[in-house]
């Protein structure tokens, strides 16, 4: 097909002013605009409430740490060849990009003594991390060389695997049905034949039974050789409007890294025990997220994550003060609400639908005076003019209810 006649996420992010490329920033690095900002905000938020609640504790790592770091995590041994360059800053002071989140994550749990009755102790993380992939695979969003990784770790008691796996899967339902995610099925990922796999057979054959068991009851297929060097995972994926399959969520065991960065926790009776470290993604990262969001709605994102969610339109001057009053409530009430007062009323309308607005308020003399407002949904349906307050009220309930539709149910 012509690009024009596909969905494609990069026409539409340049059509909605979502994200660019520029080749002064460099291939595989996008800018967000603002309207991909609004929209991608709303969802960080969203995922780290659901992970707060869900027992998470969040932190901050720096992107980069020094080679040393990256020798004892494996990845220099074992993933070199996907990361950038070191950074030599004097003869023993060298500094990489980090390719992953868990060497990083494992420095938290090991920042002092762990208890049995910590555990299993999930930390979580929203951040920076870099692959040095090849120009000719770069594309939009959906293959970038910086990632910023909606990522956790969780630090268990053997004996508690089973459970976090059941849960972490539970949360990616959750998650997946907010956004609007499809997924196109489960695999799970095993060793193949070669010598890039850490780790010892007794090791590997214990974490695929938990993985298998975790799944009982989901259709899924079994992909030997697509393992992470350190463990198998339950990888959920995706099929962009290309057709193209990809991974958007993961969980990952990991028996390797415990060993390699000596983490240890006090049991019950004393002893010295190590934990599992349990690798897990609800969404993956940002960009290749919305790479799909964009293309599964075709830019008319549900009303929660819509970069804008209300746009008011004055029909005349005469209205632009009782427009600028009503934003300034709709912000307060926590909308993000834009006035648009250049051209014709009509001019204005089939500008709100080219960027999938979900809602817009029209507002004539009768209304401003009344105090009324007359919404029209995303899609051309018009609603009675209301109440200004009960037509924030409904969005705003939308809103929270994160719901699919702009009008609640019944």
């Amino acid at each position: 097909m012509q690009e024009s006649d596909m969905i494609d996420h990069r026409r539409l992010g340049r059509e909605l002013d979502l994200f660019v490329s520029d080749p002064l920033a460099g291939a595989g690095l996008p800018i967000w605009l603002p309207a991909g900002a609004a929209a991608r905000h709303a969802v960080e938020e969203y995922v780290r409430e659901l992970e707060r609640r869900s027992g998470h504790q969040h932190v901050y790592s720096p992107p980069l740490g020094k080679r040393e770091l990256f020798d004892i995590s494996g990845h220099l041994g074992y993933f070199a060849d996907d990361m950038f360059p070191p950074m030599r800053l004097s003869a023993d002071d060298e500094f990489v990009l980090r390719p992953a989140l868990c060497p990083h994550h494992a420095l938290v749990f090991r920042a002092r003594g762990r208890s049995y009755r910590e555990l299993p102790l999930r930390i979580a993380e929203l951040g920076g991390m870099y692959r040095s992939e090849r120009s000719g695979v770069l594309g939009g969003l959906s293959r970038v060389r910086a990632i910023s990784l909606n990522d956790a770790h969780t630090f268990c008691a053997p004996e508690q695997v089973g459970g976090e796996v059941v849960e972490i899967l539970r949360l990616i339902r959750a998650v997946h049905a907010a956004l609007g995610v499809r997924p196109a099925g489960f695999r799970l990922s095993l060793r193949g034949p070669g010598e890039k796999y850490v780790g010892d057979d007794a090791q590997w054959a214990r974490a695929e039974d938990l993985l298998r068991g975790a799944l009982a009851g989901v259709e899924y297929v079994e992909a030997p050789g697509e393992a992470a060097f350190y463990g198998p995972k339950i990888d959920i994926q995706i099929v962009d409007a290309a057709g193209r399959e990809s991974t958007i969520s993961t969980i990952q065991l990991d028996f390797d890294k415990p060993e390699r960065f000596d983490l240890s926790y006090t049991d019950s009776d004393g002893s010295r025990r190590r934990p599992v470290m349990v690798h897990r993604s609800l969404v993956g990262s940002m960009e290749r997220l919305f790479a799909y969001l964009i293309e599964v709605h075709e830019g008319a994102f549900p009303a929660w994550y819509a970069p804008v969610q209300l746009v008011l339109l004055p029909v005349d001057d005469g209205q632009a003060a009782a427009a600028a009053d009503l934003a300034r409530r709709a912000v307060d009430a926590g909308l993000r609400v834009e006035v648009d007062v250049a051209g014709s009323l009509g001019a204005r309308i089939r500008d709100a639908a080219r960027r999938r607005v979900p809602y817009l308020g029209v507002l004539g003399a009768r209304e401003a005076a009344d105090g009324r407002l007359a919404l029209r949904l995303r899609g051309g349906r018009s609603l009675d003019p209301m109440p200004a307050d009960a037509a924030l009220a409904l969005i705003g309930g939308q809103v929270a209810a994160r719901a699919a539709e702009l009008l609640p149910a019944g």
